[in-house]
């Protein structure tokens, strides 16, 4: 999906499009909020992010706008820095469909943009097939197939697989996986991440005669790349 992303800080922004980027979603970032409204005239996007302490544009006026002139079913979500009942209420009565409150934790960020996008497209989401060579994986579902085969996975070896497919060939620290995968759980001891990667390395054969290598990062966390069978 291609989704738009409104912040005036440079390192919120690039936090939020690192995290749709390895959702698979295509990231399109403004500081500006006349500079957002000027290109949606020019181009379509599938979902707006907006941090809502804009200075430049009120971020209501950019909702209404939106609502305005845009298909109704366009999501948007917002972000704002302060749990304020007023902030919220303002948000989502202008027409913003979601809301997160900072800190943005990427497990949660990734859980609503998807709800939201389900929602908004219920047909382009009928299946959500991704696939990396011969690995299937039907995210809404939690289906994975290899070669046509169907692989026997738990929810969380599934999330854990595809964050690694997806971010082929970067190494991922621990806390990165920790909080894409288990979200809110951050008293998840250190172990069970390990015996969750040996269990997806196992049953995806991810070992070098097979094409790829799932392997530990020193003092970091884990790496999936491409071998040469």
């Amino acid at each position: 999906m291609r989704i738009a992303v409104l912040d005036e800080e440079r390192g919120q922004c690039d936090l939020v499009c690192q995290v749709l980027k390895s959702a698979g979603h295509a990231c399109f970032p403004f500081s500006s909020g006349n500079e957002l409204l000027a290109q949606l005239r020019r181009e379509n996007f599938d979902m707006l992010i907006l941090h809502w302490q804009s200075t430049d544009t009120a971020p209501e006026q950019v909702v209404q706008t939106v609502r305005e002139t845009l298909p109704p079913n366009l999501p948007i979500l917002f972000i704002t820095g302060r749990s304020c009942e007023d902030d919220i209420i303002a948000g989502l009565a202008s027409g913003a469909n979601d809301y997160i409150v900072k800190p943005v934790r990427r497990g949660e960020l990734v859980a609503r943009i998807q709800a939201l996008l389900r929602r908004a497209y219920p047909s382009h989401n009928a299946v959500e097939q991704i696939q990396f060579g011969n690995y299937v994986f039907e995210s809404r579902t939690g289906r994975l197939t290899v070669d046509g085969q169907a692989v026997d996975l738990t929810h969380k070896e599934f999330d854990l697989a595809l964050l690694f497919f997806r971010n082929m060939g970067r190494p991922l620290s621990r806390a990165y996986i920790l909080e894409a995968v288990w979200a809110r759980d951050v008293d998840v001891p250190s172990r069970t991440m390990d015996t969750h990667v040996s269990r997806v390395r196992s049953k995806l054969n991810l070992r070098p005669e097979h094409g790829y290598r799932l392997a530990p990062v020193y003092s970091y966390g884990y790496r999936l790349e491409q071998t040469a069978a």
